[in-house]
């Protein structure tokens, strides 16, 4: 339930002078009231890092985006396949096990990320984010595969970035409060090293697609 929306503006700390909304959102899930910040990954909010030149055109490339309280989200395309991983900096972004994540089908992130704290300001714990899935299985009347969405818990330093929790869509219209509830909930006990990422509420196409 949504008690409190208050909007600041954020100077990112890219090469480019450029700023966008944020937001902080008080909302009732898990274990509390937990505060959520977006920040944006749009191309023009981010540094954009060019594939190596030994590498084909269509191996994509990398961006890095301004997050909150000094971390920094890096996205990075290869072969249609999006990861998302999420450290003080790039080089420490590239060793988490999140960085190496990707899923079977062709996959790309959104651009919002909504980053979970205790209070405003505070150092958050988890990022929530949508993703769409291609589905080979279901094309569309020009044969293209439809996408599918899930949302993507992913825990946050001390203790390694990596997926914990994923949310089918279409299977539950309460898609954002579920993943709210695992990023307050589930995070701080799960461990990268040994824990799989769970599926929370209905399972669905787009939580098949994700595993």
């Amino acid at each position: 339930m949504l008690i409190a929306l208050v909007a600041i503006s954020l100077d990112p700390t890219t090469s480019q002078a450029q700023s966008w909304l944020r937001r902080f959102t008080r909302t009732n899930g898990g274990t509390g009231t937990g505060v959520s910040a977006t920040t944006s990954t749009a191309e023009q909010d981010c540094r954009s890092e060019h594939p190596h030149r030994k590498r084909a055109p269509e191996d994509g490339g990398t961006r890095v985006c301004p997050g909150v309280h000094g971390f920094v989200v890096v996205i990075s395309e290869n072969d249609l396949r999006e990861t998302v991983s999420v450290g003080r900096n790039r080089a420490l972004a590239d060793k988490e096990p999140a960085a190496q994540k990707w899923f079977g089908p062709f996959s790309s992130a959104a651009t919002t990320v909504e980053w979970r704290s205790r209070r405003p300001g505070s150092r958050p714990y988890a990022i929530i984010q949508r993703w769409s899935l291609a589905d080979n299985s279901d094309p569309d009347k020009d044969g293209r595969p439809r996408n599918k969405q899930i949302v993507v818990v992913t825990r946050l330093p001390p203790g390694g970035v990596c997926h914990v929790a994923y949310i089918d869509v279409a299977a539950n219209p309460n898609a954002d409060e579920l993943a709210r509830k695992a990023a307050d909930d589930a995070v701080r006990k799960f461990d990268c090293a040994k824990d799989k990422a769970r599926i929370d509420g209905t399972p669905g196409r787009a939580t098949e697609l994700a595993q």
